[in-house]
């Protein structure tokens, strides 16, 4: 009789502990913490793929009416004093290859977001998948934005040194800067504007991707896509 009393306090222990690790969904089926944090994980994944893909290609920023990086706002006296000027070739070159350089660094982004999505604790894991809209892209945004700039900021640089822009942007710095009726010297940080600009569009399209799997059923393209996000919940 103590050994089937013991076997049923054990067995209800075993139970509960193995209830206690999975989120309550309703009609979709029970989903463990470690399923929805991997689900989460896996959604921010699909969404990187696919902003990287759209931006790391030539016109991916420049011919995009939502991301095409322009001159920083602090040059926009400079660009407006060139075109006056009759000198908008050279500002458009620039640029041209501003954005070439956005688009060159695109393609180096996502080792760096994806070494950040690995690091993501399950400890929010419910609430994100809970959640809704774009939390799991906020959240990521939140806790990583600082060691993504510190990451990407030199891969940009390099890009911009590479495809001539800093060049470019630099010659027309240099000749605003050098005429007599200039009196207080301009000189933004490219590097860093352009920095901004490009984690700014990996995001956006992140955050679109997120809505879309929470959203539309053929976006989950993955078993654990459908069962995460397929379960209603409480």
């Amino acid at each position: 009789m103590k050994k089937l009393v013991v076997l049923f306090i054990a067995t209800s222990f075993l139970v509960g502990c193995e209830t206690l690790s999975k989120l309550p969904g309703i009609g979709g089926g029970q989903v463990t913490e470690g399923e929805a944090a991997d689900g989460i994980k896996e959604a921010l994944g699909q969404g990187l793929a696919k902003a990287v893909l759209q931006l790391n290609k030539e016109d991916g920023f420049f011919k995009d009416a939502l991301y095409k990086v322009l001159l920083p706002p602090d040059a926009k006296k400079i660009e407006n004093t060139l075109r006056d000027l009759g000198m908008g070739n050279m500002v458009d070159k620039a640029i041209l290859q501003i954005n070439r350089a956005a688009e060159d660094a695109a393609g180096y982004a996502k080792p760096i977001f994806v070494d950040a999505i690995k690091s993501m604790t399950i400890s929010d894991a419910i609430g994100l998948v809970k959640n809704g809209d774009t939390s799991a892209t906020h959240f990521f945004r939140v806790k990583t934005t600082d060691k993504l700039y510190a990451a990407f900021q030199p891969v940009i640089k390099s890009s911009l040194d590479k495809l001539n822009a800093t060049k470019y942007y630099g010659d027309v710095v240099t000749t605003y800067n050098n005429f007599p009726t200039t009196f207080k010297k301009i000189n933004p940080d490219l590097p860093g504007f352009v920095t901004e600009r490009a984690v700014y569009a990996l995001f956006n399209l992140v955050g679109k991707e997120e809505v879309n799997i929470r959203q539309n059923i053929a976006a989950r393209t993955t078993d654990l896509l459908r069962k995460v996000f397929g379960a209603k919940w409480q």
